[in-house]
Formats: structure tokens, sequence, C-alpha cells
């Protein structure tokens, strides 16, 4: 799942500080547990010395301490001369009455001959820090200054790269607003961040190619299409003055009829291909609020003919007023699709029913040939069993229409013998 820099830049800075933070506290701890052992050991040294001079001096402290008193050493005898006076240092645990428990020593063992030549060993101890409870308090205060690292982060990171992205949303709202043909839709938004403002240029640079693109494949298209459009007619135009001429045969005029259907049907596809290819290219771009029940009543009055010819009674039912922002000529043009559609695959008698509400319009049509597949009827030149004739692209041009207009969607049924497609406003 994708997420927004803010929140990807975040979670990896929290997890490299955590990192950072543990292994500086564990160089932290070694440096600091070795600096206090040196120092301790330092002053152990120093007692050292100054005890053994104090023997040589005063020789009853060699009887006195031979027990751990108030000076925190002790001196005994001893028959081991190796290494006399060699400095052996450890760590020991010993009890104290204060704390009613064991606490950590430091302790310096060593010898040394008196004036007699006598050989003693020296003890001395001396209380040092306690390691769980420094490594505790340790780890508190790491937390603690963890936490309050990561907020200042995230709260520093709020505020600045809020400011710091606005010209890049702002950019993303103006792209999502451009549209093929119209150059302009894009506004490029002044920025002091070099990057955002290699990002504008590249988009303007972008748009001005794909614009001359644009242009150069509707002008291809509309010239195509007129070019085929004028030898198309002076084709059926010389087939039917063939035709009245009054020369040929029944089988040659069958013949001749066949092929200018066919080039009829040529004809239907140029214009509905050159259509889609418009409403593709966003040229019907202008808005404005249309009443599709207005527009449902001028087409049903115009095919009132062929309505009539196919014997097909028409309902129409007014329950509301469907008004919408939509483009006039596209809204004419998916209406009559859609009536089209319902007369063309009527059955003979048979029945269109109309019902247009507030934000619904259904538009059924008799039928015995079962439901439709509604994976494919709005593919384009798909067709079905029911007419060989046609082109397959009158439910694409509805569905093309309707990717315009997002605000409203098509949905198909089958129900009681009717097929039903209905326009429904989006909230």
């Amino acid at each position: 799942m994708a997420v927004s820099i803010k929140y990807y830049t975040n979670r990896f800075l929290v997890i490299a500080i955590w990192i950072i933070i543990a292994v500086w506290a564990l160089l932290f701890y070694a440096f600091m547990m070795d600096e206090v052992y040196d120092n301790v050991d330092d002053g152990l040294k120093n007692q050292k010395i100054e005890i053994i001079r104090e023997a040589f001096k005063n020789p009853s402290i060699l009887e006195e301490n031979q027990n751990y008193g108030i000076n925190q050493f002790r001196i005994l005898p001893t028959e081991d001369r190796e290494g006399l006076d060699k400095n052996h240092f450890s760590r020991e645990f010993m009890y104290m009455p204060y704390d009613e428990e064991d606490e950590p020593y430091r302790v310096l063992k060593t010898g040394f001959y008196s004036k007699d030549g006598l050989p003693y060993s020296l003890e001395i101890r001396t209380s040092t820090v306690e390691e769980d409870d420094y490594s505790i308090n340790l780890a508190i205060a790491l937390t603690v200054l963890y936490l309050l690292i990561v907020l200042s982060i995230l709260v520093v990171n709020y505020f600045v790269m809020s400011r710091a992205w606005k010209p890049f949303r702002e950019i993303l709202n103006n792209l999502s607003r451009y549209r093929f043909g119209h150059s302009k839709s894009f506004e490029p938004i002044p920025t002091k961040v070099k990057e955002f403002e290699e990002l504008n240029g590249q988009i303007v640079n972008m748009i001005s190619r794909n614009e001359e693109v644009f242009a150069g494949q509707k002008r291809f298209l509309e010239n195509a299409s007129h070019e085929l459009q004028t030898p198309l007619a002076i084709t059926i135009s010389k087939l039917e003055l063939l035709m009245q001429e009054g020369t040929l045969d029944e089988s040659q005029l069958v013949r001749v009829s066949e092929a200018k259907q066919s080039l009829h049907r040529m004809v239907a596809l140029n214009k509905s291909l050159l259509m889609l290819s418009r409403i593709d290219n966003n040229q019907y771009n202008e808005m404005e609020q249309v009443s599709f029940n207005d527009v449902l009543k001028n087409l049903l009055h115009d095919m009132e003919d062929i309505i009539e010819y196919k014997g097909i009674e028409v309902e129409f039912r007014e329950q509301g007023n469907f008004t919408t922002q939509f483009n006039t000529d596209l809204a004419q043009i998916m209406l009559s699709n859609l009536i089209r559609n319902a007369i063309k695959y009527n059955t003979s008698p048979g029945k269109i029913r109309i019902e247009v509400t507030d934000s619904t319009i259904d538009i059924a049509n008799s039928s015995n040939t079962g439901a439709l597949n509604p994976t494919y009827i709005f593919e384009r030149f798909h067709k079905g069993t029911q007419d060989n004739q046609s082109n397959g692209l009158g439910l694409s041009i509805v569905q093309s229409i309707l990717e315009q207009h997002k605000h409203i969607k098509l949905a198909y049924r089958y129900e009681g013998s009717l097929q039903h497609f209905v326009l429904k406003k989006q909230d």
C-alpha cells in the first residue's frame, strides 16, 4: 500500500535513530565504565603507596589492620613471595549494613615487605558504581532522550514538510485538471524549490509535446473522415443512379442494393469512429445545466415514425426532473444511442418503457433473447446475435461519454423480459 513521503521518511528516521542511539548507548556505557574503573584503580594504587609508606614509619599498623575497618584495608602476613608486589584488581560484592544488601566493591590485592623484610599481603577496597542501577538509569535517560528527539523530528517534519511539499500538491492538483486540447488548463506553480521548478518545466514540455501530437492526430482523423465521406457519398449516389436506370435485372439489383447497404454501414462506422475519437480527446468540453427530460422528449418526437413503423408502444413516465451538468451534444448523442438501441433490439410488436426520476433514468425495452452479458456489451465492436448489420459501437459511445462525466454511471439488468439500461447520478 502506498504511503505519503512524510510518513515514509518519518518511519525510517524513527528506526534509524533507534539503532543509532542503541549502538551509541552500548559504546557510551562501555566507555564510561572503563573510565570509572580507571579512576577508581588509580585511587586504589595511590592509597596502596600511602599505606606502605605508613607501614615503614609505623610498623604497628601491621598488627592493627588485619580486618577491614574504617580505613577499608587489611594487612595479613603471607608466605607467598612470588609476584608479591603486583597489583590484582577485582570486583566483589560485600555486605553493607546501611543498605542491608551486598553492594559492588573494587578490590586491589597486592603485597609488600615490611621494614623487617617480612612479606605481607595488602587488600584495599572501595565502593564503586552499581552497574545494574547505572545501566537502568542510562536506559531510562536514553529512552526519554529518544522520545524527545523523535517527537521533535516529527513536529519539525510536520511543519517543514507540509510547507516544503505544498507546491508539489498544487502541481498535482493543476495536473489533474489538465485536459487534452487545452494546454492553458495547467498552470505552473511558482516555487523556490529547485526540484519542483524542474518538475514544472518537464510537465510544461510534456504537455507541449502531447498537444502537438494531439493536434496532429485530430487533424488526421478529421481529414481522413472527410476524405472517406466524399468517395463513399459519390459511390452511393452512382449506385442509386444505376438502380434507377432500369437496365439491371433482379439479381443484379439485389447485388447493387447489398453493396449500397455495405457502403451505408461504412459511412455509419466512419461517423461513429470519428465521434469516439472526439469524445476520447475531450473535444466536447463545454458544460452546462442540461434537462435530460427535455432531451428525451425531443428524441422520442424525432423517432416517432420509426417507432410507429416497428409497432412499438412507448411509455414515458416522469416522476422527477433529471438535471445535471453535462455537455448538451453528448447528452443528445448518449440518449439517442440508448433509445435507438432499445428500438433496434426490440420485439415486433414491442414496447419501450422510460422512467425518469430526479436521480435515475431507466430505459427498458421488451426482448425475447434473455439477459445480455454485461462484461462485453460495452466493449467496442462487440455485436450480439440480434443484428448482424450493427457496427457494435452504440453502447461503447455511451460508455465513452460517461467516462468523461464521472458523476453519472450506467448499469444494465434483465428483468421481467425487459432489457434495462439505467443512468444514475453518483453522490
